[in-house]
């Protein structure tokens, strides 16, 4: 009754709303459908191209003045100099004079620069190379035209070394090939005169061979195939024919059978099966990366166990098959294998370079791989390695990305860093307070480091590689012509402290562009809350998709809360078996931590909208926390776990079990308060469209009021259509803001 009574309040207040000047009209909704039109093309270097002189620290790059006009930079990393390449007009004049063309001196058509020592500006220009004397202002035609300029290498493009071995029907030595026939298993020479057959008590299926160096053994991979889990949808108005089509896939789901590989270890000379004791390896969600040792005495592989709470490296004795775990990681919770899963074999040095959370962060450790110990933990402290870029075997050092690393700064930000084997010359490469990404010169010197934050246009610097210092500033991005579009703001970075009132959780806040913050507007939060990352943006953009929302009338936030990614291992395991928990006990006190400070903020009237995992967790707020949630938009959600792809949910909920069951919105649909619109694609490949066909069946059960959409012919997140998205901003109008949409 208490339920009935609190919903029948907030219809009254819905009703007793006066409509606000610039809520939900069509002026309103032009202002949205145009919006990223609006801002496209108006920010000015952003991002700049830096073109890499070869067998040289420098570089050159072309920056934007006005639409449709550039200049040409020229950058001397070693003498730490950023000038204009050469006087533009004065060289568009020569070149008009010397070559049968007009060259307009602000689109100039360059397509690669150096200088001299003397200072003469040489060019590839029209696909013609000349040199340019600036003291007198003419050019002379080369024969020889200039290199292309070397592309900068981004250090997201890792370059370790890959000596797994490669799985290969024939042996090193060319003499065996090694096949799988009726008859069995088989080793056949070179010149296909002699076979060697190998007795197996258990049937060898799909299989990959794997030689050892001196070719005298070698293991086979052999796989067990999945289930035949197969999942069917109709296809309602087929483009070729009238009548519907019956679709089908095969796709596992928690609980299948999945395909299980093992390996088996033979002898060519004695012509025998070694039996390997998989008492280490008994129940392999996947087995990968298999090496052999350089002398064949052994060969190792990586287990990851199904139920993701073991992740070994194994170590088999190639003559007795006896096993043994080289390291050994256990969670009580999940192992983040997906995203947090290293390990760099060093062959030379018998180490294993490895990633792990065991002291409650995602850190480096350096293994003995021969013995297994702990020769030393190489990262530390309150801050995650987010990836490695490269691992320097030569200078015994690391480059990688990490997050949280500058304590006064968001702790999602990627910054980064090179450390040494032994943990010793923590070097930053990156400093600025933004998230950056790197491209590195040619021959790895000098790097150029761009940094932004949501509300921090971009930032190029020129650095050095050694130590990471600041060279030069190269460009802060224009916004000029953004700020010129009235109304235009950034989103705000807003923080409050989480569930534990210790925690920070961090979102950002978009308001409308004609906001004005005398008046109250109703809160939406655009919500995504998958384990596997955060979500909330961290770099600049000049349009952001919830702004869109926003420009109807309403104040829109994204807020990522405890069991979403990259933050410390407690933070992370609140997903553990709980996802419904969506980490809504920290975006509720966010939301009003951020309405006690801004009095336009109504939480009155609060909705909430997401796709596929975000469409789960958007009814969730109507079923878990109906008395802060009142309008919830959900597409396409994985409703209920047991229905959606197998490696999303058994990576966060493990094996199946009664945890199942209690995290689905199917179990707790008949707890609806609220209004709530589901739209979902017929043809959905990616969570099985039955998942919501499902929660529909028990809201019916539970004779609940609710709206749906159906796309025919459509696939995963229907939502962002133009069709279901108009259906979603005319239902938060209608329901948050009490007016008909579009009626004004």
């Amino acid at each position: 009754m208490r339920q009935q009574l609190r919903w029948l309040c907030f219809v009254l207040l819905i009703a007793n709303i006066q409509p606000l000047s610039g809520q939900g009209t069509k002026q309103d909704y032009q202002n949205a459908a145009t919006l990223q039109q609006r801002t496209s093309g108006k920010v000015l270097n952003d991002r700049i191209e830096p073109q890499w002189i070869p067998e040289s620290s420098r570089l050159w790059y072309r920056v934007h003045t006005t639409d449709g006009a550039w200049q040409f930079i020229y950058v001397d990393a070693e003498k730490g100099t950023r000038n204009l390449a050469f006087d533009h007009e004065r060289l568009a004049a020569a070149l008009t004079k010397e070559l049968p063309q007009n060259f307009d001196s602000n689109k100039l058509p360059i397509e690669a620069i150096d200088v001299g020592d003397d200072g003469t500006v040489l060019l590839n220009v029209a696909n013609v190379s000349v040199s340019f004397d600036p003291k007198t202002g003419t050019i002379t035609k080369r024969e020889k035209m200039l290199p292309d300029s070397l592309q900068s290498r981004k250090a997201s493009s890792r370059n370790p070394r890959q000596r797994d071995s490669r799985s290969s029907q024939t042996s090193p030595d060319g003499n065996w090939t090694v096949e799988l026939k009726e008859e069995g298993l088989v080793a056949v020479s070179k010149d296909r005169k002699t076979t060697k057959r190998f007795e197996t008590k258990v049937p060898l299926q799909a299989i990959r061979v794997y030689w050892s160096p001196d070719s005298t053994r070698f293991v086979v991979l052999n796989t067990e195939p999945e289930q035949q889990h197969i999942i069917y949808m109709v296809e309602s108005s087929p483009r070729d024919q009238v009548q519907p089509k019956l679709k089908s896939r095969q796709y596992l789901k928690p609980g299948d059978q999945i395909a299980i590989t093992k390996p088996r270890l033979f002898d060519l000379d004695e012509q025998r099966e070694i039996p390997i004791d998989d008492q280490l390896f008994s129940n392999p969600w996947s087995i990968n990366r298999l090496r052999w040792s350089a002398d064949s005495s052994r060969f190792t592989f990586v287990y990851n166990q199904r139920g993701h709470q073991v992740l070994r490296v194994i170590a088999v004795n190639a003559t007795s098959g006896d096993t043994k775990t080289v390291i050994d990681e256990t969670s009580e919770t999940f192992i983040d294998y997906s995203r947090k899963q290293f390990a760099e074999f060093l062959d030379d040095r018998s180490e294993i370079i490895w990633m792990s959370e065991r002291d409650g962060w995602n850190h480096l450790y350096r293994f003995d791989s021969g013995t297994g110990e702990l020769k030393n933990q190489i990262t530390q402290g309150e801050w995650v390695v987010r990836g490695l870029d490269r691992v320097d075997e030569e200078q015994e050092q690391i480059w990688f990305q990490a997050s949280g690393i500058d304590k006064d700064q968001d702790p999602y930000h990627v910054h980064y860093c090179r450390i040494n084997f032994d943990g010793s010359g923590l070097v930053r490469l990156t400093q600025g307070d933004g998230t950056h990404e790197i491209q590195n010169s040619a021959d790895g010197r000098f790097y150029i480091d761009r940094y932004s934050r949501v509300d921090l246009p971009p930032v190029h610097e020129l650095r050095r590689a050694d130590d990471g210092q600041l060279i030069c500033q190269l460009e802060v991005a224009d916004i000029s012509q953004l700020q010129d579009i009235p109304g235009w703001r950034m989103p705000e970075r807003f923080v409050a402290k989480g569930r534990d009132d210790m925690t920070d959780i961090w979102g950002i806040i978009h308001r409308p562009l004609n906001f004005d913050p005398s008046k109250k507007y109703p809160v939406i939060e655009k919500i995504y809350a998958g384990p596997h990352d955060h979500f909330v943006p961290k770099s600049f953009n000049a349009y952001y998709s919830a702004q869109k929302i926003a420009e109807l009338g309403f104040i829109v936030v994204q807020i990522d809360g405890m069991g979403t990614n990259w933050r410390s291992r407690a933070f992370h395991d609140v997903c553990w078996q709980n996802l419904k928990d969506a980490g809504f006990p920290d975006r509720i006190k966010w939301i009003k931590a951020a309405a006690e400070k801004y009095s336009s903020f109504d939480l009155s009237r609060v909705g909430i909208y997401g796709g596929s995992a975000g469409g789960q967790s958007a009814l969730g707020a109507l079923l878990f926390h109906p008395a802060f949630y009142h309008v919830a938009v959900s597409d396409c959600g994985c409703h209920d776990n047991r229905m959606d792809k197998i490696w999303w949910n058994e990576a966060w909920m493990g094996e199946m079990g009664p945890h199942y069951a209690d995290n689905s919105n199917v179990t707790h649909a008949g707890k609806l308060e609220g209004k709530l619109l589901l739209t979902v694609g017929e043809l959905d490949t990616n969570v099985d469209p039955a998942s919501t066909m499902q929660v529909v069946n028990a809201l019916i059960k539970a004779d609940k009021d609710f709206d749906m959409i159906v796309v025919p012919g459509a696939g995963h997140g229907v939502g962002e259509q133009p069709y279901a998205a108009r259906r979603r901003q005319d239902f938060f109008v209608r329901h948050l803001l009490g007016v008909e949409p579009r009626s004004r």
